[in-house]
């Protein structure tokens, strides 16, 4: 599977953590255990349902490992180191650790977790030699059988309903409920969500513009749908998804499709909002004559996310990468509008 299918998959990152990714080989750190702060403001046992039954939590879990993406933000997040994250070969370091892990890690005077090898498996055997309280992975491709053989030794949280499906600020309530920090999950969204009403409300000329948002490659043209968290993530700042997405929509996923290149020039919208993994994947595209048949390219009003951190940040985006990646997100979009408006 390309970078890019890994990329589309809902998540750059973490489809490609999917996928055969980079292998780091489950690294250990010596006394590898969460640390939660000495309170929370939730009260055991706590019952979570999930696509594969209930879960009970029957006291406050202190060894935590995190599956999937999204879930170790969350623990962090909430004041909680786990013992074990997914490595994030797609945005991470050299280890698999993405930049604002690593921030908060710093921030929190913390070691690094156990680092569980990325892959299209959960790994059964390095989950169970931390010897976890609870696996919380509420963004995930958990199987029914990885689900059974972790279950078999300590609890586990999966997705509410799809694998690779369950929106990003329900991640978090999700991991609040299970770690009996509901309170302290409602803070965290409440800091997301004025962090990006400031940025709405400092960019007033999003309001109402259309947008579309695209990955090119060689092989193909996608288009990300409305269904899809980075297209829901502009339109919280102002914008609209353009009708035109929808109208071309093949019908090939619930999130994105692939447009014919004989119907570029249909994609019709105020901005166009490419992802790229390098700089130069992206000024390959801009040059291109694919990108000559999109009307935003002739007016200028193209918006980049280039970089795989960044892309990673908003696809979908988490409790800490969001605040880490939307000042720069805001600023490409910003600039793109003012060559509109020239």
């Amino acid at each position: 599977m390309t970078t890019l299918n890994r990329a589309i998959a809902g998540t750059a990152a973490a489809v490609l953590a999917l996928t055969l990714a980079a292998c780091s080989t489950g690294e250990t750190t010596p006394d590898a255990t969460s640390t939660p702060q000495e309170t929370s403001s939730g009260e055991f046992p706590v019952t979570i349902n999930h696509a594969f039954g209930d879960t009970v939590i029957d006291e406050e879990p202190q060894t935590v490992v995190a599956w999937g993406w999204g879930a170790a933000d969350a623990i962090l997040a909430l004041g909680v180191v786990p013992a074990a994250i997914p490595a994030q070969p797609y945005g991470g370091d050299e280890n698999g650790i993405l930049p604002w892990i690593a921030d908060e890690l710093t921030e929190l005077g913390a070691d690094t977790p156990t680092i569980l090898t990325a892959g299209t498996e959960a790994p059964i055997e390095e989950i169970a030699a931390v010897e976890p309280d609870i696996v919380l992975a509420p963004y995930s491709g958990l199987t029914q059988e990885e689900y059974d053989l972790l279950s078999a030794f300590t609890d586990v949280v999966a997705y509410p309903d799809q694998p690779w499906a369950t929106p990003w600020r329900d991640v978090i309530s999700i991991t609040g409920q299970a770690l009996g920090r509901p309170d302290e999950a409602a803070d965290v969204l409440s800091t997301i969500d004025a962090t990006i009403a400031d940025n709405a409300a400092a960019n007033p000329q999003f309001e109402g513009l259309s947008i579309a948002q695209v990955w090119p490659s060689a092989d193909a043209f996608y288009v990300y749908l409305p269904a899809d968290p980075r297209v829901e993530f502009s339109e919280d700042l102002g914008f609209v998804s353009a009708p035109s997405v929808t109208e071309l929509d093949t019908g090939e996923s619930t999130f994105y499709y692939t447009l014919s290149p004989e119907l570029l020039d249909q994609l019709d919208a105020d901005l166009l909002l490419v992802y790229a993994d390098t700089q130069d994947n992206f000024d390959a595209f801009l040059t291109s004559d694919q990108a000559k048949l999109l009307p935003q390219v002739a007016t200028g009003a193209v918006a980049d996310i280039i970089g795989t951190a960044q892309v990673a940040s908003v696809s979908p985006p988490t409790a800490l990468s969001l605040t880490w990646g939307v000042d720069e997100y805001t600023e490409k979009l910003a600039a793109a509008v003012e060559k509109l408006n020239k």
